[in-house]
């Protein structure tokens, strides 16, 4: 017998090989089979997280447009604010000095207004003071 196998049996072989190929080939499917799985699952989870990091991105964005128009409308009506009282702050220091600078009508206008209300108070009350008198002693001066 020769130290070498024969090459009568090729189809023997080449069943073997077949054979333990295809188990290799089991074998490394079922061993790989929970990393795929797990690979799987992580590459799933990446997807999610993600979604919600570009999600949480946008109504970040979103809350941050907001607080600006709103920080925008408030100093706006804090500036209307300012405007309109400074607005009535000179108006009414216009006022007071035409009332300074003119104070010396004011006062004759007032004096004058006084005198016109006491002159027609005192005439009021002197009206209405007197006595009735009848068409005799009106036309006597009351003599009689």
């Amino acid at each position: 017998m020769s130290m070498s196998p024969s090459n009568n049996d090729t189809s023997q072989n080449s069943v073997a090989a077949k054979a333990a190929a295809s188990k290799a080939r089991g074998t490394a499917s079922r061993a790989t089979a929970p990393a795929s799985k797990a690979a799987g699952k992580a590459a799933d989870k990446t997807g999610d997280v993600a979604s919600a990091a570009a999600g949480a991105a946008e109504r970040t964005a979103e809350v941050t447009n907001s607080v600006a128009h709103t920080a925008a409308r408030r100093v706006e009506a804090g500036r209307q604010a300012v405007v309109s009282a400074s607005g009535q702050a000179a108006a009414f220091a216009k006022t007071t000095w035409t009332i300074i600078a003119n104070r010396k009508i004011l006062a004759a206008g007032v004096g004058v207004g006084l005198t016109a209300l006491s002159a027609m108070s005192f005439a009021a009350g002197r009206r209405s003071g007197r006595r009735t008198l009848g068409p005799i002693t009106r036309m006597t001066g009351g003599r009689i």
